[in-house]
């Protein structure tokens, strides 16, 4: 199952990953509709030491959140493993348990008309979710965790050989 991992010397904290998260999500598809629309990114990217980190939902394998829900909104698809909240039959109605159990803080509150918790859906399931395609640094990367594995042994091994030289 792929999942979304975060390459932290990469990233440069541009926030292109929110702006992308955002236009996705908007009626319009872009960046300027989903400002006018006011629609909010699902991925926050937080300064540490002055180093940014981008923090999305992990889409856990046993997630709080959907145990934490009174109305069964929150749920874990079994086949594609995306947890959200958006497209069931139950609706969330705005508690916030969820809130208080994500151990990550990546559920966040919209409050107006309709009470929702707001987290990162991987986009509903497009191949690869828009704040990854959207990253000009190649900081967010969309695969499995034994690619990602290799990939970085790959990289530590050529630091270390650059090292010894």
């Amino acid at each position: 199952m792929k999942e979304i991992f975060v390459d932290l010397d990469k990233c440069v904290g541009c926030l292109t990953c929110t702006l992308a998260c955002a236009a996705e999500h908007s009626n319009s598809k872009d960046i300027v509709g989903a400002m006018l629309e006011k629609v909010r990114s699902r991925i926050a990217v937080e300064s540490v030491g002055g180093k940014p980190v981008p923090l999305m939902c992990r889409h856990c394998e046993e997630p709080a959140c959907v145990d934490a829900c009174m109305t069964g909104a929150m749920q874990k698809d079994k086949v594609t493993g995306i947890v959200t909240n958006e497209g069931h039959e139950q609706k969330c109605v705005g508690c916030w348990m969820c809130i208080m159990a994500c151990p990550y803080g990546v559920i966040t509150p919209v409050e107006g008309e309709t009470r929702l918790a707001l987290k990162c859906d991987r986009c509903g399931g497009k191949e690869v979710p828009a704040c990854v395609a959207s990253c000009p640094q190649g900081a967010l990367i969309y695969d499995e965790a034994k690619v990602v594995a290799e990939l970085r042994r790959h990289n530590a091994a050529q630091l270390a050989m650059s090292k010894a030289v």
